[in-house]
């Protein structure tokens, strides 16, 4: 490292968004993950309530 206080500062700076860029690469990879999940799960969803949906109807005819 140098003596000099602004080339120490400058690469303090360097290394805090080094860090930042890392935690936003990091969140982002979360969030798509995320959204991933939440389409899988609204398709699981909406498969249930076919099924719910057509056992209701095939009960209600049974009547």
């Amino acid at each position: 490292m140098t003596d000099d206080p602004h080339t120490a500062a400058i690469e303090r700076i360097e290394r805090a968004l080094a860090r930042i860029e890392r935690a936003g690469q990091v969140r982002a990879f979360a969030t798509d993950s995320l959204e991933r999940r939440h389409t899988m799960l609204k398709a699981r969803m909406a498969d249930a309530i076919v099924a719910i949906d057509a056992l209701i109807a095939r009960e209600a005819g049974a009547d």
